[in-house]
């Protein structure tokens, strides 16, 4: 395994973070805890949850995923061997069921005190915003549109607050986005550059991968200018990018399979698109799947790439993919078919 540190800590974390967002929808509780063993293993030591999964989200299954982790801290004993990240859900109409959610003290924290409860533990390393209050960054919307009707209240200086005395309280001990725009990550820089006690933003996660590349489009630089780390999450596209689906397939217990609505890597041009990659791996004897991953891996402005499988197979080449170097002539073979078809998939 391979280890990069945290923005602004001393905090070692893998190069891959295993992502968990199947677990008790896709996976059971026992193979949730088989992942976890074979990662840690592996010298995985980053985990990522959030109280809103398993996804889809629905009341009845709310944060199971969090009390699967938090089972398997417990029988094993393991907590201080994992850097654990998690997430309050943020506005939205899916998540209604949840509280009255948006970022507001009170929904804060009660969002952290219940992901304590579930996960079994006195802290957790690194909280995330899972995504903007505002109108903007949906999935499978390209750009902002701008809704003068709209309003929001700039409350950014207050999130910051009730996080810096989480923080002080010793409940979390970092703080994140996810699914933020370039303007948004900046204000919350800014907020804690003007105002010295506020906690500091150190890593953003957002989509990326092979056939979504819009962080390199004004996110990338404020990565590389701010120190603001990348936690891409779908790396290999809702799985397309394993080449799964090519040919018009539908794998049993697949996600798009038992999902059809998380179409946004599925349109005509990033199937497309897939296809020239898969062709392009085949052509060099990689795997589609772990070229797509070693690729993400190489980014400079990734920090740890967030992988999930739902099968221990899958588990065992996404995290074998570190081990992946891709060659010079692979590499032009991707910025070839990237300019041919862009970001496909939203």
């Amino acid at each position: 395994m391979k280890y990069s540190t945290l923005p602004h800590t001393d905090i070692k974390v893998s190069d891959i973070c295993l992502g968990t967002m199947t677990w008790g929808r896709q996976n059971t509780e026992a193979e949730g805890h088989q992942q976890m063993d074979y990662a840690l293993d592996q010298g995985v030591n980053f985990f990522d949850t959030a109280e809103l999964y398993p996804v889809p989200a629905m009341k009845e299954l709310y944060a199971v995923t969090e009390e699967i982790i938090g089972k398997w801290f417990k029988k094993t004993g393991n907590r201080n061997k994992i850097v654990l990240a998690s997430k309050i859900a943020g506005r939205g109409d899916f998540t209604k069921f949840i509280r009255t959610t948006g970022f507001k003290k009170e929904s804060i924290i009660e969002a952290v005190e219940g992901s304590l409860r579930r996960l079994q533990t006195d802290y957790i390393d690194v909280y995330q915003l899972h995504w903007p209050e505002r109108k903007t960054n949906f999935f499978g919307q390209r750009g902002y549109q701008h809704d003068a009707a709209d309003y929001w209240e700039d409350n950014i200086h207050q999130v910051l607050e009730t996080l810096r005395d989480l923080i002080e309280q010793g409940k979390i001990k970092h703080v994140g986005l996810s699914n933020e725009t370039p303007w948004g990550t900046m204000r919350f820089l800014e907020e804690s550059k003007v105002h010295s006690s506020l906690p500091r933003m150190i890593t953003v996660q957002n989509p990326y991968s092979l056939l979504n590349r819009l962080y390199e489009v004004g996110m990338s630089e404020i990565s590389h200018r701010e120190n603001i780390g990348l936690l891409p999450y779908s790396p290999l596209g809702f799985g397309v990018l394993s080449g799964k689906y090519l040919g018009g397939k539908q794998p049993k217990n697949a996600r798009v399979t038992l999902f059809p609505n998380y179409n946004r890597y599925s349109n005509p041009v990033a199937v497309a698109a897939t296809q020239k990659y898969y062709d392009l791996a085949q052509a060099h004897d990689l795997s589609l799947a772990q070229m797509s991953l070693a690729f993400v891996n190489s980014r400079p402005f990734v920090t740890s790439n967030i992988i999930g499988a739902t099968s221990m197979e899958q588990l065992k080449e996404n995290i074998a993919s570190i081990d992946v170097e891709l060659s010079e002539e692979v590499l032009k073979g991707i910025e070839k078919i990237h300019n041919e078809m862009p970001n496909p998939g939203p």
